[in-house]
């Protein structure tokens, strides 16, 4: 035992509202532009035990998602899949007949969880065609993307299933604190996108971070993954390499100690990479397309 933590190298499962639950690391696709790139990454997250898989339809890689799936030697019923619905699609008829062509591009009977991507406006007849789709049981949970307090709030006063988790932008050098404390407050997970950052904020080459890297004889990377599920959030780094999959997934046999989380702590400074989800004028301009640009 380090830091409180009992040291163990099984990937948790982190339990949500709705008596479910998610396995707090998985792998994402975002920006896997290919069949080949997509099915050996996912391919060598299974063998290395990862069961969560992060997709969307703004991704346009649902189908190889699906046919890495199914040519793995994974049961189906092991694996939480997870994809979103874009901004270009809003309603209700519209929402329920994105979802289904979603199913039927992975080529499964449900969704594990399905989230709204952006804020984008009309989003709370989206979110009714959600919870029909959950009551249905199409889909096992349903949750939100990149939505701020106030946001979320609407989505709480006026629905009638909670989210079960909020995907947010988290990294060192952008925590969402505020955020993070909201999210527990109403019992709702908060995962994490770009975790370990990217572009100008890519805090992997950090000084503190790779010094405690070289503390802990691991990788900067690993480092970052391990102070989010110290922070108790869903992780789902990206990578297309083997070796940088297996070493993601390999965190849960170390821990980090209070003083090493607050030196992390300390590095906020507030910067997002991606869009920020009360520009509305980004909002109304993502909903004129209907892939990755």
């Amino acid at each position: 035992m380090k830091g409180g933590f009992i040291l163990h190298n099984d990937i948790p499962d982190l339990p949500m509202n709705n008596g479910h639950q998610i396995p707090q690391l998985g792998l994402g696709v975002f920006q896997v532009d290919n069949a080949e790139d997509t099915k050996n990454a996912i391919k060598w997250a299974l063998a290395a035990g990862y069961r969560h898989i992060d997709t969307a339809a703004y991704y346009g890689n649902e189908q190889w998602v699906g046919e890495a799936i199914r040519e793995s030697d994974v049961p189906r019923d092991q694996i939480f899949v997870t994809s979103k619905l874009w901004n270009s699609v809003r309603g209700y008829d519209e929402t329920q007949a994105a979802f289904q062509e979603t199913l039927d591009k992975l080529g499964l009977d449900y969704l594990d969880l399905y989230l709204i991507h952006w804020p984008a406006p009309g989003y709370l007849d989206s979110w009714r065609a959600m919870e029909d789709l959950y009551k249905a049981g199409k889909i096992k949970n349903i949750g939100v993307s990149n939505f701020n307090q106030t946001q979320m709030a609407d989505i709480l006063a006026h629905g009638t299933v909670k989210p079960v988790v909020d995907q947010i932008e988290t990294h060192p050098y952008f925590q969402q604190n505020d955020m993070h404390a909201y999210l527990e407050s109403q019992g709702i997970l908060h995962e994490a996108w770009s975790p370990l950052g990217g572009g100008n904020n890519n805090a992997l080459t950090d000084s503190v971070i790779n010094e405690l890297a070289a503390a802990h004889d691991v990788s900067a990377a690993q480092i970052i993954l391990r102070w989010h599920v110290q922070r108790e959030e869903v992780v789902i780094p990206k990578s297309i390499h083997e070796a940088r999959i297996q070493q993601n997934r390999d965190i849960f046999a170390f821990g980090l100690d209070e003083d090493e989380m607050k030196a992390i702590s300390d590095l906020d400074t507030g910067k997002r990479v991606g869009p920020d989800p009360d520009d509305t004028a980004w909002l109304k301009k993502s909903q004129t397309y209907s892939g990755r640009k």
